[in-house]
């Protein structure tokens, strides 16, 4: 059998025109989440409503597939994330769930510090993070057996060990990452090939979403995330989403 013809014995509904690395990507792509869709009774994927994401939206929409997708309403998103829901419900007919900061947190980190206090250190931005963030992402991930991400390790210096297979050992449940090696530019291939929306900011410089205060377009030559945290040192830039994680040996 030639690679082509093992392309489309494993994924027959593929998007026309697909370079063959990429559509082989795709193939394996979902078998990898049909696989652990099945080997897990509740999984989650944390969608942040950008390119990444979008793609593993599709992915498990497109095909059934059991996973529930939630993304986290800071409450200090870009408008156009925000209408990142709506779209998702036009086209696939699914509601995202919406994981919001507790209120009484919010209020207590304004009233003390004020509302842009996370230019003014790492400690007060990981703070706002925290509760806007993290907090509700624990929330999110209670009860569930595993949970997705679109993390790619070309993102940037924060990223470069990332794992198909993880631990998340501060819940106690696994962690995937399904797009652990797919460049930017299969990302952009795919979501053109399956005409998957895309949040209009992509278009504008933001390869990467996040609170419209803590994100700014990028400059050619820099990284993906580099318009995240753009004050701070290229090797701090994470919010706490994404810690006490172990590689799982495959």
């Amino acid at each position: 059998m030639t690679a082509a013809a093992a392309v489309t014995a494993l994924a027959p509904d593929l998007a026309p025109g697909l370079a063959p690395g990429l559509a082989q990507k795709v193939a394996q792509l979902d078998q990898f989440l049909a696989g652990i869709a099945s080997r897990h009774g509740s999984i989650k994927l944390a969608s942040s409503l950008a390119a990444e994401d979008m793609v593993l939206t599709h992915a498990i929409l497109s095909r059934h597939l059991k996973i529930t997708i939630f993304s986290l309403n800071t409450g200090r998103l870009h408008a156009e994330t925000v209408a990142m829901i709506d779209r998702v419900s036009e086209r696939y007919g699914y509601q995202i769930e919406q994981f919001y900061p507790l209120s009484s947190a919010v209020d207590a980190y304004v009233e003390t510090h004020g509302i842009n206090a996370f230019y003014e250190s790492i400690e007060l931005r990981k703070q706002c993070c925290e509760m806007r963030k993290v907090e509700p992402l624990n929330r999110a991930l209670s009860g569930v057996d595993a949970w997705v991400t679109g993390q790619r390790r070309e993102q940037s210096v924060t990223r470069a060990e990332l794992h198909l297979e993880e631990r998340d050992s501060a819940r106690g449940i696994a962690k995937y990452n399904p797009l652990t090696d797919w460049t930017e530019a299969e990302v952009w291939a795919y979501l053109e090939a399956f005409a998957v929306p895309v949040n209009p900011l992509h278009a504008r410089g933001y390869p990467s979403i996040g609170c419209e205060p803590c994100t700014r377009a990028v400059r050619p030559g820099e990284d993906s995330r580099a318009g995240r945290w753009w004050w701070e040192s290229r090797d701090s830039k994470e919010c706490g989403l994404h810690i006490s994680i172990t590689a799982i040996p495959g």
